[in-house]
């Protein structure tokens, strides 16, 4: 059997983002596994304006073309890392716009999260948490804060994110749930039978 194929996503789209940084040295880590495979996906590759669709893709067809680029290049993945800042105690617009244009995309894939700033972006990935449920999707307890002085060193002091070796056993945690949980979910989806296509006795 194939690995699991596992998209980390960029969620600043700034001039000037800092998520270049966690991205980076995150892959570098995630190089290392013979489990998985990982993939980046910048939203600077995926325009997507506002969400203006007439419904959620999971009720009508998504019109926008690059929605539907979104949408094709997400199916192709069993699941997610996120790389996410931190904006007034939430995550950034860019993201939770790229979250609202797909639906099934995510159903039944696991999610977790690389956050950055004065608190790590706790708070913002708790927000995540809570939409990652409504898009059935299972967010995993795992996540790796880089915080605090730790962040402002590495922001604005010339300090590596290599330093920070504290890190490392909150990432290798994270790599052993998402590979349990994408492995047992693309089990899941491949054994399931979709509902619409379940066959109802008249008997």
């Amino acid at each position: 059997m194939t690995n699991p194929r596992i998209a980390v996503i960029i969620g600043s789209t700034r001039d000037t983002r800092f998520a270049d940084k966690p991205t980076e040295w995150f892959m570098k880590r995630a190089s290392a596994r013979t489990d998985l495979d990982f993939e980046v996906l910048d939203l600077r590759d995926f325009p997507l304006p506002f969400f203006n669709e007439v419904a959620s893709n999971a009720w009508a067809p998504t019109q926008n073309e690059v929605g539907q680029r979104w949408q094709r290049t997400l199916a192709e993945f069993d699941g997610f890392v996120i790389i996410t800042a931190e904006y007034n105690h939430a995550p950034t617009a860019a993201l939770k716009n790229a979250l609202d244009y797909a639906y099934p995309e995510w159903n039944k894939k696991p999610v977790s999260f690389v956050g950055y700033g004065s608190v790590g972006a706790a708070r913002a990935i708790e927000h995540l948490r809570g939409i990652a449920v409504e898009l059935q999707m299972a967010p995993l307890r795992t996540a790796v804060h880089i915080q605090g002085g730790d962040f402002i060193g590495v922001w604005q002091q010339g300090k590596s994110l290599e330093e920070l070796t504290y890190l490392e056993p909150g990432v290798t945690a994270l790599f052993e749930e998402l590979a349990w949980w994408a492995n047992a979910l693309r089990t899941a989806r491949e054994m399931t039978t979709p509902p619409q296509e379940i066959q109802v006795s008249s008997s």
